[in-house]
């Protein structure tokens, strides 16, 4: 992953092609800080897993901001946040559609034995585990804790 992105680096720069160039150093800049931040726990650099999920956390961060900013009457930079998203999501595998993250949380509960909502945490790191990058856990979190109940 880290090779995909720096080969995206230099062709952005190659191209001139500005917001793209930003946006991927920020995502280096990120998993750069998590690196740092492992290495003063005593744990390895983030693997590609871990990418994975610093990519959606900076697509939530920028939806949030892009909301905001449409809000308090500055579309420009709702624009801006918009398309940061558009580049970041090169980088994720294809999301799971709604109808599937359902069918895969029934099956995770079956999988796991789980029967109530004290087994949530045990369902939730499974999906985690599997689907990477491909979900968005705090919608798979509600259906599971629906399911449970």
């Amino acid at each position: 992953m880290r090779e995909k992105l720096a080969n995206c680096l230099k062709d952005a720069i190659k191209a001139k092609d500005q917001r793209r160039t930003s946006t991927v150093r920020l995502i280096q800049a990120a998993i750069k800080d998590r690196d740092i931040a492992n290495r003063g726990m005593g744990k390895d650099p983030v693997g590609d897993d871990d990418i994975m999920l610093i990519l959606v956390k900076m697509i939530k961060q920028r939806e949030e901001s892009a909301r905001i900013f449409a809000e308090n009457g500055r579309p420009e930079l709702a624009d801006q946040e918009r398309q940061e998203i558009v580049v970041i999501n090169q980088f994720l595998p294809e999301q799971i559609s709604e109808d599937k993250v359902k069918e895969l949380c029934a099956s995770i509960i079956e999988e796991t034995g789980s029967h109530g909502l004290r087994d949530m945490g045990r369902c939730m790191n499974a999906l985690k585990e599997r689907y990477a990058g491909q979900m968005d856990f705090s919608k798979a979190s509600g259906v599971v804790k629906e399911l449970l109940k």
